[in-house]
């Protein structure tokens, strides 16, 4: 099974700038060979720049990223509660519990590979009013230096596990640890997926105090917050139960408090943003020196 999108890919600012600084650099070369340190110098910060916006998860100098929902949402007083990394087989169905029971719906950002092994939980997320999106097949620490052929194989074979489990095709995809690179959009773009980061995070998977983790959360609170939690790999308290179990009664309950309203990420979008793409894009070429 292949999504594919048939509109063509706009280039970000960034990248057009980085072309038309290797070309100028190029030129300046050919002309003036006194010029290299400069030209070097330029290429070299430039590419520090593109580093630093793959490094920053909010950024989007790479291409379109989701960090709020749209204004229409917020007007409805939304937010969007995003859950990582699972389905765990302990802890997704305590947190399905607690949804549940404040009547909230939330986003679960799954791993494929983790989704295979548990695949009565993914169409239990679903059964529950959730939504299930796309967060890689396997999580890999260096997904950030893909190339696009890598970024497609990862994807794409998380896409179509994803949909074949939950009955329903993920429009969203989350970089693991937010980290990416220049060749990620072109390839989202190519299977009609939305960059979606997030407005606050809690840190729940390093953090071991609740109370921390809900305060990162609660501060500056409003209507179109996308919040990030972790089902898997979640920190455990001093007592070994997982931090996500212990915030998120009280985080719900600042919601309600605060009259806003936990939709999933297609809920929020559904009025409020265009569709995503829907046709073929081209694929920047693979560096030779990057792994995929």
């Amino acid at each position: 099974m292949t999504f594919s999108s048939t509109t063509p890919w706009s280039m970000p600012p960034l990248l057009r700038a980085t072309f038309g600084l290797h070309a100028a650099a190029a030129g300046a070369l050919l002309l003036r060979p006194e010029w290299a340190g400069w030209a070097i110098g330029t290429l070299v910060l430039n590419h520090a720049a593109l580093t630093a916006a793959g490094l920053w998860p909010r950024s989007r100098w790479l291409g379109p990223n989701l960090v709020r929902l749209p204004p229409a949402s917020a007007a409805r007083g939304e937010v969007a509660l995003t859950i990582d990394d699972g389905p765990d087989p302990v802890v997704t169905p305590a947190v399905l519990d607690l949804l549940e029971r404040h009547g909230a719906r939330a986003t679960f950002f799954c791993i494929a590979q983790h989704a295979r092994r548990h695949p009565a939980l993914v169409r239990e997320i679903v059964a529950r009013g959730h939504s299930v999106q796309n967060h890689s097949d396997v999580h890999r620490h260096n997904f950030s230096l893909l190339g696009p052929r890598g970024f497609l194989r990862e994807i794409e074979r998380a896409q179509q596990t994803l949909t074949e489990l939950s009955g329903e095709r993920p429009t969203c995809f989350r970089a693991p640890a937010g980290l990416r690179n220049p060749f990620l959009d072109p390839v989202l773009h190519r299977l009609g997926l939305r960059l979606a980061s997030w407005t606050r995070r809690g840190f729940d998977t390093r953090e071991r105090d609740p109370a921390r983790v809900l305060q990162r959360l609660v501060r500056g609170l409003a209507a179109g917050d996308i919040l990030l939690l972790h089902d898997g790999n979640a920190a455990r308290t001093a007592q070994g139960r997982p931090v996500v179990l212990e915030v998120l009664p009280p985080l719900l309950e600042r919601c309600r408090q605060a009259g806003l309203r936990c939709v999933t990420l297609p809920q929020a979008l559904r009025a409020g943003l265009p569709a995503p793409p829907s046709a073929n894009a081209p694929l920047l070429h693979a560096d030779a020196s990057r792994p995929s």
